[in-house]
């Protein structure tokens, strides 16, 4: 399984004033987020904020700590919420599975220790 991730930084709203559209495209916009197999991240030092996509087509994404974090897993001192904007999938966590149709959420807790992305459909 592949997880990607990149940290963003805070920009002062003074400097954002003076930037161009390619200085705040590069700022702001989040570019590749759906990628079949992977996990992707953008970790903002707004808020401490994570966006992220797990598309599980192939083959089920477990949901891992990335370095910035400094956890042994990701949900230790956070929470998530998934919102499934694909086709049906299923949410494993904890051993318990979630099944998520099209537009639906699922919130899970700080403290889960396992969380895994899969198709509802067969894998090849």
């Amino acid at each position: 399984m592949k997880t990607n991730y990149e940290v963003r930084y805070a920009a002062s709203p003074e400097d954002v004033k003076s930037y161009d559209t390619n200085k705040l495209r590069d700022n702001f916009l989040i570019k590749d987020l759906m990628t079949p197999d992977v996990i992707n991240f953008v970790y903002s030092h707004y808020d401490r904020y994570i966006v992220g996509s797990a598309v599980p087509v192939t083959t089920p994404l477990k949901l891992e700590s990335i370095d910035v974090l400094k956890a042994s897993y990701f949900l230790e001192r956070r929470e998530l919420g998934i919102i499934n904007i694909g086709n049906k999938g299923i949410v494993t966590v904890d051993g318990v599975e979630y099944v998520l149709a099209h537009k639906e959420a699922l919130y899970v807790g700080k403290g889960s220790k396992v969380v895994v992305f899969s198709s509802s459909y067969t894998f090849i």
